[in-house]
């Protein structure tokens, strides 16, 4: 286990070095937070400052979702609706791209939505696409959180070449670890994916060539995002009991912040200062200094 967590923090650090070479102007969010918000499940950062949102609003209501943009003076627009349920967002190149429900969209940097995979496309009938990951060669991940209010089946994680071209990588009839794969986090190679899950909290990581599925870390509850600093520490949040924990190399797991609500999708801003953290029932996305949380 610690072996694998170290392999794949080294892959992961060296893709931070690139992506830190990318300038963005100087932001501070020392006491910011975003509120009102409609649901939000996941955000994330471009490189030129600007923060994504994806806002559920009422789930199960088609057309109702849509994604803010915080602007760097700080103002809030919708950038995108007419959305389903939105959850994941991750960034390649110049494009949004949105787990919502059972397809993936891309948005063009107008706010233009088109769907890019949709659930056609999929081996099987997708339940509960959540979250969203990328690697450098242009691929997606995306995870299948199954049918989590019946039957719990029908969880999955796929892959999704820039075609649009999608490939299972793991489900839950190959692996009875797999219940709710949640979130995502990709080696800069695509090689290693490590996942939370959301019914075992259980932090994994998937050999997405071979199919080997490893236990890192466990006690993560309704295990929700994943991200990794290039220190070396990942960060996981736990929906259903409102914490974010840190996972130092060795494998330890520290408790970061409790009292929300409900701590969806993180992610890290691109200058690495901060975690951003979508409170889904609150409808806020806070900001937590990082400078003093890493361990």
């Amino acid at each position: 286990m610690l072996t694998t967590y170290i392999k794949f923090s080294a892959m992961i650090m060296a893709a931070a070095l690139i992506v830190g070479c990318q300038t963005t102007k100087p932001m501070n969010y020392a006491s910011k937070k975003i509120t009102g918000l409609k649901t939000p499940e996941s955000v994330v950062q471009a490189k030129d400052g600007r923060i994504f949102i994806s806002e559920i609003n009422e789930f199960g209501k088609d057309g109702d979702g849509q994604i803010r943009v915080v602007n760097n003076d700080g103002s809030v627009a919708v950038f995108a609706s007419g959305l389903d349920d939105p959850k994941g967002l991750v960034i390649i190149g110049d494009y949004l791209y949105v787990a919502d429900k059972t397809k993936v969209l891309k948005i063009t940097p107008n706010g233009q939505v088109s769907v890019f995979v949709p659930a056609t496309a999929f081996p099987n009938v997708p339940y509960f696409l959540n979250d969203l990951e990328s690697d450098l060669q242009g691929n997606l991940y995306v995870s299948d959180s199954g049918d989590l209010f019946n039957t719990g089946k029908g969880a999955a994680i796929y892959k999704v070449a820039p075609s649009g071209e999608v490939k299972l990588l793991i489900k839950d009839t190959q692996d009875a670890r797999v219940k709710a794969p949640n979130g995502l986090l990709a080696d800069d190679t695509g090689n290693h994916l490590i996942y939370v899950d959301f019914t075992s909290g259980v932090l994994y990581s998937l050999n997405t060539l071979t199919g080997a599925l490893s236990d890192l870390a466990e006690g993560f509850g309704g295990g929700d995002g994943v991200v990794h600093h290039s220190s070396g520490v990942m960060y996981v949040s736990d929906w259903k009991n409102g914490k974010v924990f840190s996972v130092n190399m060795m494998g330890d797991v520290t408790l970061v912040r409790s009292g929300y609500q409900a701590a969806a999708d993180i992610a890290i801003t691109k200058d690495e200062q901060y975690l951003l953290v979508p409170d889904m029932k609150a409808g806020e996305l806070d900001f937590i200094p990082l400078s003093s949380s890493r361990n």
